[in-house]
């Protein structure tokens, strides 16, 4: 279970992670188009480096997954910290593109039930 301040401390403590995270998705995704068609080539490589990305992509979401963070979305990158709020457990929520969390829902209202802190 996160307080507030945790999981915002512990979202700014991981901040390049996320921005790594975030790059080498993009990263992947144009590889991947780029190799598309059979014998395409591409200037961010080919199947090695695809293979390198995926890993890379799966040691930061395994890191993640270490502290107790739901990964609930990839693109866009959507984060979930366990917490509670007046004594109901909450997810503390950060989104691809916030500069901090600043919305909440109850773990049984999913995104839909997103609420501001």
């Amino acid at each position: 279970m996160f307080t507030l301040a945790q999981a915002r401390h512990l979202v700014a403590t991981l901040r390049p992670r996320l921005d790594e995270l975030i790059v080498l998705r993009a990263d992947l995704a144009e590889l991947r188009a780029d190799l598309a068609e059979p014998g395409a080539l591409s200037p961010l490589g080919g199947l090695a480096e695809i293979k390198g990305l995926e890993a890379r992509i799966f040691g930061v979401l395994e890191e993640l997954s270490g502290h107790d963070i739901q990964v609930k979305g990839f693109a866009p990158l959507l984060l979930d910290f366990p917490g509670e709020r007046a004594g109901r457990p909450v997810l503390w929520c950060w989104l691809e593109g916030d500069d901090d969390i600043g919305w909440y829902h109850r773990v049984d209202c999913g995104f839909a039930g997103r609420r501001r802190v």
